[in-house]
């Protein structure tokens, strides 16, 4: 299992949640004030890990959502190819490829360090 419950009233700003099947970063959390027949609701931005898209969603603060597990970790980079980065883990040692975004073309060298984070099957370089 790649995620966990919790209430809308628990969540932070800066923690995840997943929003149409895709992890997402909390930008902004808003709560109304509950009404005369109603419970108090809470609107949610966030952006995408992987896919950089904005999303907002409205909840009752007491609706439970599925938060993502994240795994942030080093890796080092072994052979660079023109989109693709060849790289090990240094926890458990496992090799894997990963496509390298353009912004982060020039930062890449052979043997260098990275840090990735590891969410519901995808993997994406948040640090050289």
């Amino acid at each position: 299992m790649a995620w966990s419950q919790q209430e809308v009233r628990e969540l932070k700003e800066g923690r995840y949640l997943i929003i149409d099947e895709e992890p997402c970063r909390i930008l902004n959390i808003q709560m109304s004030k509950p009404g005369k027949h109603g419970e108090a609701k809470a609107r949610i931005d966030a952006v995408g890990l992987f896919d950089d898209r904005k999303r907002s969603v409205v909840f009752p603060v007491t609706h439970k959502v599925q938060v993502p597990m994240i795994g942030k970790r080093q890796a080092q980079v072994v052979s660079l190819s023109e989109s693709e980065a060849q790289l090990m883990d240094l926890e458990n040692y496992e090799m894997f490829s990963m496509a390298v975004e353009p912004e982060l073309k020039g930062q890449l060298t052979p043997g260098s360090e990275v840090q990735y984070i590891d969410a519901m099957g995808k993997r994406r370089i948040t640090r050289t």
